[in-house]
């Protein structure tokens, strides 16, 4: 399933080849297009017009990245065997799908690694390093990146509709993922299987390069981020507004995340509704976040902006009842 928006055409028509040439090719291409979807089909038309594997799902509106992913995986057959989830912009090795393929035998989700490759200068800037560290540490901080992933049918339908929250934090595959950990399980295998192509354009970069150079500089970075998400989706950049999305962006996702999972996957594991759902208790968040970052699964950085969204989230309850009490009394 590839979810297309406005592709560069040079490497919108390698990755279609790039698909074209996988070892396994009993399969179907959804292609779901947010918005305009001129460039896609001339792409198509040029590199593929005589391919029947692609199918063109297109009504001309504009859902975003995430939803985009959804309305894609709407559109596959629901008894498919599995999903590979497939970005616009990378290329895949000839044996992509059949080195992960087998996996979901005893797993519903696996992913490989990628080899990081800039554009236009294709310079390699080195690999990924993604550790499947369980549906606790995935719900946390999430390792596994969509255009890496090859999941089971029916996890796919079951994935499906995704969580609903106005954030950037919002997420394809940190959803997925943290479905699969609780019913089916995860598994990373070490085997590069594409190129992840690093551009001005990308919606999200490589996340294991999520840095900063001092505490100072975190600090700064935590409340740039944090100002800018909230211009964008909260239409103002206010401190209530500011408190609103921060709480969001970390402790609201996961606890929305959490919920769907308790309401969806009832018999599944349930340490993530405890640690992330309503319910969430801080000092035990705080040992997750110390040993997440003393094993370097997370950066000070991580920490930092967790722990604002967890006080906004507190203090956004609390003039919540306030505002009832009020209104009220």
């Amino acid at each position: 399933m590839l979810a297309a928006y406005d592709p560069n055409p040079e490497l919108f028509a390698r990755q279609i080849e790039s698909l074209r040439a996988q070892t396994i090719t009993d399969w179907e291409c959804v292609v779901s297009i947010d918005g305009d979807d001129a460039v896609v089909r001339r792409v198509l038309q040029e590199v593929a017009a005589d391919d029947e594997r692609f199918r063109v799902i297109a009504d001309g509106t504009r859902v975003g990245f995430y939803l985009n992913f959804e309305r894609g995986l709407a559109a596959v057959d629901a008894d498919a065997a599995w999903v590979a989830l497939c970005d616009q912009d990378d290329h895949w090795y000839p044996e992509k799908l059949a080195t992960l393929v087998p996996h979901l035998e005893h797993a519903a989700l696996v992913s490989g690694q990628a080899r990081l490759v800039t554009y236009p200068d294709g310079v390699t800037t080195g690999h990924t390093d993604r550790r499947d560290l369980g549906a606790v540490m995935t719900a946390l901080n999430n390792q596994f990146t969509g255009s890496l992933c090859v999941l089971r049918g029916d996890l796919a339908v079951r994935s499906i509709p995704f969580p609903r929250m106005s954030t950037r934090a919002a997420a394809h595959d940190h959803w997925i993922a943290v479905l699969a950990g609780v019913s089916g399980g995860t598994l990373i295998v070490d085997t590069v299987v594409q190129d992840y192509v690093q551009h001005a354009s990308n919606v999200f970069g490589d996340p294991s390069r999520m840095t900063s150079t001092g505490r100072l500089s975190a600090v700064r970075t935590a409340v740039s981020n944090a100002r800018a998400f909230t211009r964008r989706y909260e239409s103002s950049d206010s401190p209530i507004a500011m408190l609103r999305m921060l709480s969001s962006v970390y402790v609201g996702w996961r606890q929305l995340m959490a919920e769907t999972l308790a309401e969806r996957a009832p018999g599944a594991d349930s340490r993530v509704v405890r640690v992330f759902g309503r319910r969430r208790r801080f000092w035990p968040t705080w040992r997750l976040l110390r040993h997440a970052r003393e094993r370097g699964y997370v950066p000070g950085r991580f920490v930092l902006e967790y722990t604002a969204s967890w006080v906004a989230a507190a203090l956004v309850a609390t003039r919540r009842r306030t505002d009832a009490t009020t209104s009220t009394s």
